[in-house]
């Protein structure tokens, strides 16, 4: 009875659906569209430009940092004679830029642009829906995106500045707004852009959900929904529950800033003159902060550990190993991410036997993402690899997932902690196992299913450049950093030459200045490369990576409802690669079980 009430409202849909393609406008279907694909697109378009105002930051800072008080024709350009007079770098400038980059990068590219693109895009594909739950909360989700990025970027143009308090934007600084220039009105817009952002979050987190969990195809049990959907669905719980925490948080501050309230202001003097603000702390702050900050580390990366699960089992032609593991490890990784947030707070007067709670979860959390990257290496040990490029940047995530992951280990202790909080060393360490790991799965996943948004093929020989220059040059940016944090450099200094202790680090300044240039100047070959193939780009094939998931069974030309019959039903796994006794090194989802056939989950 249930099944049928479900076919007859789908075919339903489906008339409605087609009658309503034809009767589209151009604004409706590129502006306004409820169509996940075009949705995923939108949000793919506008995280490329948002990265690339982030990385231009990043160059203009990093000169100031290799050259303090040199003049740069790049950086008076870009900022103008109020901010760059003579080229040289303004220092409150330079607090904006690294505050704002770090914003950019963690919010509207990595959270906004990896999980907006890859779940509107695959969720509806992978388990077999004509579209997601609601088209119209899903349309609004992107527009909410769309406002929260202009938002954030018209803060850049106001008299003040924009916010200068670092993207953890710690009180007083951002709660007083006579602190520092950047506590003004660009305090003010950093504040409504993120809570829009938020808003823009759970509409999509939900939509995400209610979509796996209701409209999977028939046959589409949990044990055979691919590893990529997995991902985003705890994604999409983690943000549904940690997001509003940082609603609460912002809503706080802003209180704080305008009505006079003391939630994080106590006991300060500007001026000489004591504020009435008492009683409130800003460690409160912090914690509510850091409650969204750790599960936010989760919300960058389990996506695109997700996509690597797909792309390795696709290129390395074999079953993605312990397939169950891998999906009780994303499960451990949800649930310990929200016990963790205070390994960020060892410094702030916490009771050690607090800290020792803080350090020991934090350490728990290393053993299922240790399971991830051994499942990656069994699953690479002896396949019959194709070497793509988005098998590449899956394979350089694993590598940066190493890498970041063993220096957490020194940063999750809060006896070693304490010896380099707040220096390079854990700029280092986050850039590459959240920021170079997620932008790995994003570029990964952007190359694998090019195809299927745009019906075209990206040029190869240009991945094969941008995949190595980016990785080459994104270690010789963050692995010196250690070296720099080590030597006890803080983070967000203006000038180094100014403490004699610091001379030996202004070498590996430059070094690093030099490889962040090459690196961001790599990033135009990947620009070039997705626009021009968008137009000009080899027509694709139905299925060009020879693989099982659902998505390459729809057409290449998109349609409104994914399918133009009836959506296929779901036999096996998706990990069906090189299976004994059948004559093709891959079976899809949609092949029934021969008899006396088992269902393999690894």
């Amino acid at each position: 009875m249930g099944a049928h009430a479900h076919d007859t409202h789908a075919a339903h849909h489906d008339a409605h659906a087609a009658h309503h393609h034809h009767q589209e406008s151009w604004v409706s279907k590129y502006i306004f569209s409820q169509d996940h694909k075009m949705i995923s697109k939108q949000f793919l378009v506008t995280a490329i430009i948002m990265a690339w105002v982030a990385v231009i930051m990043s160059i203009l800072f990093r000169l100031q940092l290799a050259w303090p008080g040199e003049g740069f024709a790049f950086t008076n350009f870009f900022l103008g004679d109020k901010w760059a007079p003579g080229g040289v770098l303004n220092s409150n400038m330079y607090l904006a830029l690294v505050t704002i980059h770090g914003t950019i990068m963690v919010f509207f590219v990595l959270t906004g642009g990896l999980s907006g693109t890859f779940s509107n895009l695959l969720i509806p594909l992978q388990v077999g829906a004509r579209d997601m739950a609601s088209g119209f909360l899903n349309m609004l989700s992107y527009w909410f995106f769309f406002l929260s990025s202009i938002l954030m970027l018209a803060s850049l143009f106001v008299e003040g500045g924009p916010a200068s308090s670092g993207w953890t934007v710690y009180p007083p600084l951002s709660a007083l707004p006579e602190a520092i220039p950047g506590s003004g009105t660009g305090m003010t817009l950093w504040l409504l852009s993120m809570a829009i952002f938020i808003a823009s979050a759970l509409l999509g987190g939900l939509n995400y959900v209610v979509t796996i969990l209701n409209l999977r195809t028939k046959g589409m049990k949990m044990t055979r929904m691919p590893l990529t959907i997995w991902a985003f669905f705890i994604t999409a719980v983690l943000g549904i529950l940690s997001f509003p925490v940082l609603l609460s948080c912002a809503l706080l501050l802003l209180l704080d800033r305008s009505l006079g309230t003391s939630f994080y202001l106590s006991d300060i003097h500007i001026g000489g003159e004591a504020l009435e603000q008492t009683g409130g702390s800003p460690i409160l702050f912090q914690h509510l902060f850091w409650f969204l900050g750790h599960p936010e580390v989760y919300i960058v990366l389990l996506p695109a550990l997700g996509i690597t699960s797909e792309v390795i089992a696709t290129n390395a032609r074999k079953p993605i190993f312990g397939y169950r593991a891998m999906i009780g490890s994303i499960l451990a990784i949800g649930f310990l991410s929200f016990i963790v947030w205070g390994h960020h707070m060892y410094l702030t007067g916490m009771n050690p036997f607090l800290g020792s709670v803080f350090v020991f979860t934090t350490l728990l959390i290393a053993i299922p993402s240790a399971v991830k990257v051994f499942n990656y290496l069994t699953t690479l040990w002896r396949g019959n690899i194709v070497m793509t490029p988005a098998m590449l940047f899956s394979i350089g995530l694993v590598a940066t997932f190493i890498a970041g992951g063993l220096t957490g280990i020194i940063l999750a202790d809060s006896a070693l902690d304490i010896n380099v909080h707040d220096t390079y060393f854990v700029v280092a360490h986050f850039h590459i196992v959240m920021g170079m790991s997620a932008i790995f799965g994003m570029f990964a996943g952007i190359y694998h299913w090019f195809p299927k948004m745009y019906g075209r093929m990206m040029n190869t020989k240009l991945g094969y450049a941008h995949f190595w220059i980016t990785f080459v040059c994104a270690f010789g940016v963050f692995f010196p950093m250690h070296f720099v944090g080590l030597a006890g450099a803080p983070r967000r200094y203006y000038d180094y030459s100014e403490f004699p202790f610091l001379n030996g680090v202004t070498d590996l300044n430059v070094l690093i200045t030099v490889f962040a240039i090459i690196g961001g100047a790599a990033q135009m070959i990947f620009t070039y490369n997705f626009f021009y193939s968008i137009y000009r780009g080899q027509k694709a094939v139905q299925n060009p990576w020879r693989s099982n998931t659902l998505e390459w069974t729809t057409p290449v030309e998109h349609i409104h409802g994914n399918w133009p019959g009836p959506i296929p039903t779901v036999h096996r796994w998706p990990y069906d690669y090189s299976k004994p006794g059948k004559a093709e090194d891959f079976v899809p989802q949609t092949v029934p079980l021969e008899h006396g056939e088992d269902e393999e989950h690894g």
